[in-house]
């Protein structure tokens, strides 16, 4: 089974520009814009990596942070966002991301990301997960 990577953002674009950067990593990625489909996913298929926009239409990513540790506390959330700074990223650690990417997005960076949080997942014993 290929691992899953959801991509919460309201712009396709970018979700076209991470699908074409993880394709050859073989991550299978699906495209939401927003929380509410985003929650809907999660609900339903068990994603190894959720990648959120900091800001979204409806929430934010501290909103997809904790439905992602609710459902299943081993899923790994990375933070995207224009404005990234060393306080930023000190923040989305400090709340149980595993990381923060900059936008623009730089391939090699992605990949490295992406797999690492992936390859992570794939040696921890599996936990049990809970309905939200």
């Amino acid at each position: 089974m290929r691992p899953g990577v959801l991509f919460v953002s309201p712009c396709r674009k970018d979700a076209t520009t991470i699908a074409q950067m993880l394709g050859s990593l073989s991550l299978q990625i699906e495209h939401v814009a927003d929380l509410a489909h985003a929650r809907a996913r999660i609900q339903k298929a068990a994603y190894q990596v959720v990648l959120t926009e900091a800001n979204l239409p409806d929430g934010t990513w501290i909103d997809v942070l904790d439905l992602a540790h609710r459902v299943n506390s081993q899923t790994e959330v990375i933070v995207t966002d224009r404005e990234a700074d060393a306080r930023f990223w000190a923040e989305v650690l400090n709340r149980g991301a595993y990381d923060l990417i900059a936008q623009p997005f730089a391939t090699a960076e992605v990949q490295r990301i992406l797999s690492n949080a992936c390859s992570r997942l794939s040696s921890q014993p599996k936990v049990a997960s809970a309905a939200v």
